[in-house]
């Protein structure tokens, strides 16, 4: 497994891979309409202007996880970690988060899940991130941040 920069060629198959991750979780939430499932190609675009990407690939080139940030200030805001569901429990999740924090040295990092999302959050605990914030989205939908410093 090799973890690269995502470049533009690449959004293609990371949204499909981010549609797939993502249904997992649009399970646990009850809801098939969640914003990742309804993401396209040029908001993708859009999100890769202003962000970094990072992909995971497997010994053929397939892209198997990815994950994208913004540093603003001293803060690393990380957003949507994805892994191939059938590639999950590998590590792949936890070397692309320790991935972005190599690359970004000595900052605070931030992101966030739903409640729902123990895997998720019990994934970012072990790597020393903490609560530091529950705010509801919906009446249906609660995030979770959480942050490293």
């Amino acid at each position: 497994m090799k973890i690269l920069r995502a470049d533009k060629d690449d959004l293609r198959d990371i949204l499909s891979l981010q549609h797939l991750a993502y249904q997992s979780e649009a399970k646990l939430l009850g809801n098939p309409d969640i914003p990742p499932l309804k993401q396209t190609l040029s908001d993708l675009q859009a999100e890769y202007d202003r962000k970094i990407f990072l992909k995971t690939t497997d010994d053929t080139g397939a892209i198997v996880g990815s994950v994208r940030y913004l540093l603003e200030s001293d803060t690393v805001y990380i957003g949507k970690l994805i892994v191939n569901p059938a590639f999950q429990g590998q590590g792949i999740g936890t070397k692309l988060l320790l991935e972005v924090e190599k690359l970004c040295p000595n900052k605070r990092y931030e992101l966030f899940t739903s409640n729902k999302s123990r895997r998720n959050i019990s994934l970012y605990e072990r790597l020393g991130y903490k609560i530091f914030a529950v705010k509801p989205a919906t009446e249906t939908l609660t995030f979770v941040y959480l942050e490293k410093c």
